[in-house]
């Protein structure tokens, strides 16, 4: 391998993309140098357009046969990260330039920080390509489905590595503006290469940032410069629409604050947001109701399979009075008929999920209701996916979710690969235990169509998962879809006028 000429392409690409200017150009290559402890440097001629992945790869493996680095996917990942990092402006030219192409609009600053984002390898464009996407129709809707192979499993090596490892508190999540250039560890990622634009929400400081598996796009996040508990509250509102105020071709919401309906980062106060039309944005408003004292908001339930108000008013600030008023009732509604609890003990089990966009010259809220109560029966959550989904999805259903698009685990890359080649040559799908777990349901979906071949069951599979999604949320549906349950709505929602 010739890493006089690897170092080149990683310049030439570093100028391509802009990271770097002509006169950074000798400066980059000698902290190349540097890095991977070369003394001798001859330039070489780069025509061809430069693949990232393959550059990086080729000094990856130059660093392991050189014993710079083990040869394992979590040291190649802080390695590969720490070269780009060597290309990557400090954060105040970052934000410097954000802010300028703000003056011109919102959407050309995110437009440039996002491709900003993908170009310093923060967020890995051919890792996030090899993910599984289709939609699925249902009465609802399409609803999204993603399989997510983006994210790197670690080998046992690394497994062990981290498991011993010295245990630091810094940064204490991976959430905190304290990850913005920091080498990282086996146990945490490394993030030479990522920066952060400083943004005010509520009055207070907080860092805008994209996140690393983009699941949707522009999937960025909101969060507090100060490590506290996300917590839903009328500030929670208040933060929400202001950053819609920022940046109006976004949406953005919260996970809940509540374990089991909740997102898998409770400690650290954040939103999730982008520029993307979920399904359940799309829903449609199927009644309309009247709140006294707020005649003036549009308030209606959403036809979605779990449970949704949406209020639009031209103001934010009534949504955020009125969302309040909800959340406050809600958190403190029981109804034993409809099995809502708000308390077991002292035990609270009811919060919300909110969105926020701004559809025209309209703001929206809209307040999915969300309750964690669990049972004998349903251990894991009675709002939750139950155990006869599990073999699909097992995981909390967060505001990723809630809003339509399924974020399934990369098991299942596997798993139906092997159920689709059992079906179409009618093995008995018990006889192999990967897919033993998905026996009952792929006999009950094969028996609806009267022939499954090698050309449809790719479109047969992957429609009966999306419709396993629907149930999911279904299942975390507070109110359930039927008569009874849309009673049940609706005396919630009296309880408002009360």
């Amino acid at each position: 391998m010739n890493m006089m000429e690897e170092i080149c392409k990683l310049v030439k690409y570093g100028l391509d993309k802009k990271l770097i200017e002509q006169q950074d150009e000798i400066f980059t290559i000698n902290r190349l140098l540097e890095l991977f402890e070369l003394d001798d440097f001859e330039p070489v001629e780069i025509k061809e357009e430069v693949c990232l992945e393959d550059v990086l790869k080729n000094m990856l493996d130059f660093a392991c046969q050189k014993g710079l680095i083990e040869n394992s996917i979590v040291y190649r990942d802080l390695f590969d990260t720490k070269i780009m990092g060597l290309l990557v402006a400090r954060p105040s030219e970052v934000s410097k330039k954000f802010w300028e192409l703000y003056q011109n609009s919102p959407e050309s600053a995110t437009n440039w920080y996002y491709d900003f984002s993908q170009n310093t390898d923060y967020i890995r464009r051919y890792r996030i390509a090899k993910d599984m996407k289709w939609k699925t129709h249902t009465e609802y809707g399409d609803l999204d489905v993603t399989i997510n192979l983006s994210k790197p499993e670690k080998d046992p090596k690394a497994i062990a590595a981290a498991k011993n490892a010295k245990q630091s508190s810094y940064p204490k999540c991976q959430l905190c503006a304290e990850n913005v250039g920091y080498a990282g560890r086996v146990n945490h990622p490394a993030r030479q290469n990522h920066r952060v634009i400083e943004i005010t929400v509520a009055g207070k400081k907080w860092g805008f940032q994209y996140s690393p598996y983009v699941y949707y796009n522009e999937h960025c996040i909101a969060f507090n410069s100060e490590h506290i508990p996300m917590a839903i509250n009328r500030e929670a509102f208040v933060k929400l629409f202001d950053f819609i105020k920022l940046f109006p071709h976004y949406f953005i919401g919260s996970n809940a604050d509540l374990p089991i309906v909740g997102g898998s980062i409770l400690s650290h106060d954040h939103f999730q947001g982008g520029h993307y039309q979920f399904p359940m944005a799309s829903a449609p408003v199927e009644k309309q109701y009247q709140i006294k004292g707020f005649e003036d908001v549009e308030v209606g339930r959403v036809k979605w399979p779990m449970s949704v108000i949406r209020i639009r008013h031209k103001n934010a600030e009534r949504l955020v009075e009125l969302g309040d008023v909800i959340l406050q009732k809600w958190r403190n509604y029981t109804d034993k008929d409809a099995f809502i609890f708000a308390y077991t003990d002292s035990e609270p089990h009811s919060t919300i999920t909110p969105i926020a966009r701004k559809v025209e010259d309209m703001f929206e809220l809209d307040l999915v209701l969300r309750n964690n109560i669990t049972t004998e029966q349903y251990p894991l959550g009675v709002y939750h996916p139950h155990d006869e989904l599990h073999h699909i999805k097992k995981e909390n259903i967060g505001l990723i979710e809630v809003m339509g698009l399924a974020v399934l685990p990369a098991r299942l890359k596997e798993e139906l690969e092997v159920l689709k080649e059992f079906i179409i040559n009618n093995k008995d799908l018990r006889s192999d235990e990967r897919i033993v777990k998905h026996a009952d349901w792929a006999e009950q979906f094969v028996k609806k169509y009267d022939n499954i071949t090698e050309q449809n069951v790719n479109e047969i599979v992957e429609k009966e998962v999306g419709l396993v999604f629907e149930q999911v949320l279904c299942h975390a549906g507070v109110f359930k879809r039927d008569e009874k349950g849309k009673q049940y709505f609706d005396k919630f929602v009296q309880t408002l006028n009360e």
